[in-house]
């Protein structure tokens, strides 16, 4: 079967909630996303067949992520304390297989070892656990991870939020980077899909004032050319699907 060209995609039918009952149920905020262009021949021997990936342009695009959560229980059961609440920060490019656009994560750190463990498990996902401190003063949040699994990596920056709450519109750059509704994962030789629910990102502007940061470079790849396209969220609520074979 050949593959739909990246452009011509059907982007919006991935908003619409899928049928059941989802798995999981959490919230996301203060989350940050850092975007820079990369070459798709870069990513390919790290992005498994039969992914394809997905480009805005004729660029392929890498995230860096970083994010806390809080109110993360399963579906039917109200959240623990103690494993509720965590932060969290990934390394991600954007793929399609099927025509259907998603997520692929090369890595993903969190500070809470018992979802490094889930998420492994579970969602077959390169989860890592690393030691992560997140402080906000007035409109600008400071974060720093330092991963305390193989290989080393870190993570440390400052930024500045402003503007008021937008929402990308279908077709620009903006949406295709970040509004995404499932993700990838390999178990074994076998591709996995998971989809996840949320009302569309109310974007923010962002001024980055400090970074220094090894993530991207912790997979082999170059440090990315120039600065990030940035854009921030408040919060968010997600629901979460169990992963299906493809």
């Amino acid at each position: 079967m050949k593959e739909p060209h990246p452009e011509t995609l059907d982007r919006l039918s991935m908003r619409s909630r899928p049928d059941g009952a989802p798995l999981m149920r959490q919230t996301w905020g203060k989350l940050l996303f850092m975007h820079w262009r990369i070459d798709r021949d870069v990513l390919r021997p790290l992005v498994p067949e039969p992914l394809s990936i997905d480009t805005f342009d004729g660029s392929a695009w890498i995230a860096v992520t970083p994010f806390t959560m809080w109110n993360v229980r399963l579906s039917f059961a109200p959240p623990l304390p103690g494993l509720s609440s965590l932060h969290e920060l990934n390394v991600r490019t954007y793929v399609h297989v099927d025509g259907v656009p998603g997520v692929w994560f090369f890595s993903l750190d969190a500070n809470s070892r018992p979802a490094v463990v889930a998420a492994r498990t579970f969602y077959h996902l390169p989860y890592f656990h690393a030691e992560i401190a997140l402080e906000q003063e007035g409109e600008t949040i400071n974060y720093d991870l330092a991963r305390t699994d193989e290989p080393p990596a870190e993570f440390h920056a400052s930024w500045k939020i402003g503007g008021r709450p937008r929402f990308a519109h279908p077709d620009t750059l903006e949406f295709f980077l970040v509004e995404r509704y499932c993700l990838y994962a390999l178990r074994g030789d076998r591709l996995m899909r998971a989809r996840i629910h949320h009302e569309p990102w109310p974007l923010r502007d962002a001024r980055l004032m400090t970074l220094d940061s090894t993530m991207i470079e912790s997979h082999g790849l170059p440090t990315p050319a120039g600065e990030p396209l940035l854009h921030y969220a408040e919060e968010i609520d997600v629901d979460i699907w169990g992963p299906e074979e493809i």
